[in-house]
């Protein structure tokens, strides 16, 4: 399908990208879900784990974005993190008014268990796919979203 098609008569769901991308999504997020409950951990709290890991730190917004979670809820998820031990929380030196949320020591080794659930979740799904392929989706969704931002 394709966006000058203007008959809906002609209209396939397996020809239709986002009907791919969300049955991907939520076998993915069932999958994850799954492997995650079994070291304690939810969807939510991994994607703060994720978040954090790959700089250091971030703010509870910088977290609350990349995790596409509104931030009252954000703010909660690690507030629930923190009573947990997993993530500590302090003013950015920059800016006081910014709240930087970091890993505790606990919070390193539930994200080392965390990835290595997610990484035979991902081997589960593109083990037959080649790298340039796994790149070149990226590349493609990469450019969707940005499209989608537009809008």
């Amino acid at each position: 399908m394709t966006a000058s098609d203007d008959s809906e008569t002609s209209f396939r769901k397996a020809d239709w990208p986002f009907y791919w991308l969300t049955r991907a999504s939520a076998l993915y997020l069932a999958n994850i879900e799954s492997a995650l409950k079994k070291i304690g951990l939810d969807v939510p709290r991994w994607r703060v784990l994720m978040s954090i890991h790959e700089s250091g730190c971030a703010s509870v917004g910088e977290i609350a974005e990349q995790a596409i979670v509104k931030l009252p809820t954000m703010t909660k998820i690690i507030q629930r993190m923190q009573s947990d031990g997993l993530v500590h929380c302090r003013p950015r030196a920059t800016d006081a008014r910014v709240t930087e949320v970091l890993l505790t020591p606990a919070g390193l080794k539930a994200r080392e268990q965390a990835w290595h659930e997610a990484e035979r979740v991902y081997g589960r799904a593109f083990g037959s796919i080649a790298n340039r392929d796994v790149t070149k989706l990226n590349q493609i969704l990469a450019r969707v979203f940005d499209n989608l931002q537009k809008i």
